[in-house]
């Protein structure tokens, strides 16, 4: 028989008397849990009633506790909010990894003030025991529903952050990096980018044996031992997100060689047949710019000369020879592409590598190949410097608003570009060819003040923006070269397709999407596992 309000009130004053004598009135208790079976105005008063006691009656903790999960589950979202609410107070000693994984599930709901009220309460019970409570997440991560397991991974990426110090203890962060590490066996791209996300932000990842650690797990995800097969869209999203994680953690001391050897031996010789999984992205440059950003924390190569050769040869592929003469048997073909953007690329991943092998133009290539190369080179440069002189004299005075439209953000970034191939090579024209410049790939933030920089626009987006859709305009253009023809005549050219770094929306291809068995649990609705 359902308890009353009057029952419920009755014993609940019983027991705020009885004091020290509460294990006496199992009874009165046991009033208060039936108060579940009630109406609304009882279910209510139980869910508050039924935690200020519970630890009194430990025979009655399992009874207690499926008590307040069945108000977690009422159809009335108040009786629900209330339930939840209290559930912290029964996160205690054996009971707390049972009550964080039954939060977590609870994060199914579609109600806002409801998914809030869980949050709050995992939050509760996390500064209580921190372990506890990451096994209950980490249970239903490995094992619970998919909208669970998504919501769990992204409390953990968007809340540990900001646990107190005292809270994410080593002891607390070994647990995360050990379970993460379980998860990642299997994982969708978002999935893989969040859960990235987490461990860069563990003290204990700060460190250079930290991030090598994470390099490690991020190779592992990039099936950097299978070769690349160019066509599968899911094949060459893996490999970008994996490496746009990577990229933040490479420096002098933990290299970046796997990845810059992997892009050498398979990407490069594909790179004109990899299909790009998003429309949108020119899949070409994004790739160089990746192996670009990648190439000055390259360590020592096993087969340098190999892999610099294959950079070298796919820089002549972007860097035409000059055109016939104006009689020539080839007058009227179309003057050659210069391609600025894929050159300051490949240029600058060539100019890192090139520091390795110094002799490389001078003894690894023929004479006659050197002699062709120089050719391209200064055919290269001619160019650029009608189209640097271009540049200056268009964006001559404009600061502030004026600095700020499409075409002059394009402008800004195009006299980037040219500027730094030029710069690069001037190095190379050197006898013997020098590697000593330093520039500032177009793309990435500058680090010193000057008139234009303002105007570069955003800087290129992070791997750990999660959730980023794919706004980013195409910004494709060539130059008016109009007066320049009354000078000079030079080949038409590309400039990076867009200001900032290109962002897609993952697409959760990772090992076909998990693959974790659809259906086999049932539709329970609001039902529970616990």
């Amino acid at each position: 028989m359902a308890a009353t309000v009057e029952d419920l009130y009755r014993n609940y004053g019983i027991l705020a008397d009885a004091k020290e004598d509460l294990s006496k009135h199992k009874d009165a208790y046991q009033v208060i849990l039936d108060g579940v079976k009630g109406g609304p105005k009882e279910k209510r008063l139980a869910a508050q009633f039924i935690p200020k006691f519970f630890s009194s009656f430990p025979e009655l903790a399992d009874a207690a506790i499926n008590a307040q999960l069945d108000l977690c589950e009422d159809e009335d979202v108040s009786i629900r909010r209330q339930a939840i609410k209290e559930l912290p107070r029964f996160a205690s000693g054996e009971n707390l990894p049972r009550v964080a994984d039954i939060l977590t599930q609870l994060l199914q709901t579609d109600d806002s003030a409801e998914f809030n009220q869980v949050i709050t309460a995992l939050i509760s019970i996390f500064k209580i025991d921190a372990k506890g409570t990451l096994g209950g997440l980490f249970s239903q991560i490995l094992q619970g529903e998919d909208v669970v397991r998504e919501r769990a991974i992204k409390f953990l990426s968007t809340k540990l952050k900001t646990m107190p110090d005292d809270t994410m203890t080593k002891e607390v962060e070994d647990y995360i990096f050990i379970e993460t590490k379980k998860v990642l066996e299997d994982v969708t791209g978002e999935e893989f980018v969040l859960l990235m996300r987490i461990l860069s932000g563990l003290k204990s990842m700060q460190t250079v044996s930290g991030r090598q650690q994470l390099v490690e797990l991020v190779v592992e995800q990039a099936f950097l031992e299978q070769a690349l097969n160019p066509a599968d869209a899911d094949s060459v999203d893996r490999l970008l997100q994996c490496t746009r994680q990577a990229l933040p953690l490479f420096s002098k001391n933990v290299h970046s060689t796997r990845f810059v050897t992997y892009f050498c031996e398979f990407v490069l010789p594909n790179l004109s047949l990899l299909t790009s999984p998003v429309a949108e992205l020119d899949i070409q440059l994004e790739v160089l710019k990746l192996l670009a950003e990648m190439s000055p924390y390259c360590g020592d190569m096993d087969k340098l000369e190999v892999n610099l050769n294959m950079l070298f040869e796919k820089l002549l592929e972007f860097m035409p020879l000059p055109p016939e003469e104006e009689n020539g048997e080839n007058a009227a073909n179309e003057e050659p592409k210069l391609q600025f953007s894929y050159v300051e690329c490949l240029l600058f991943s060539f100019h890192q590598l090139g520091k390795k092998l110094p002799d490389f133009l001078i003894d690894k290539i023929s004479a006659e190949k050197l002699k062709d190369f120089k050719i391209r080179l200064q055919y290269f440069a001619r160019g650029l410097q009608v189209y640097i002189r271009q540049l200056r004299v268009a964006l001559q005075g404009k600061t502030g608003d004026a600095l700020k439209t499409e075409e002059n953000k394009i402008k800004v970034v195009a006299l980037k570009i040219t500027n730094n191939i030029n710069v690069l090579i001037k190095d190379l024209f050197h006898n013997p060819p020098s590697y000593k410049s330093t520039v500032t790939l177009s793309w990435k933030p500058v680090q010193k003040t000057e008139a234009a920089a303002a105007a570069i626009g955003q800087k290129r987006q992070s791997v750990e923006d999660i959730g980023a859709t794919a706004t980013t305009k195409k910004l494709l253009t060539n130059l008016p070269r109009r007066d320049a023809r009354q000078i000079y005549n030079p080949p038409s050219g590309k400039y990076s397709a867009s200001i900032g770094n290109f962002s897609y929306e993952q697409r959760g291809g990772f090992r076909g999407g998990r693959g974790r068995g659809f259906g086999g649990r049932g539709n329970r609705s609001r039902g529970r596992i616990y």
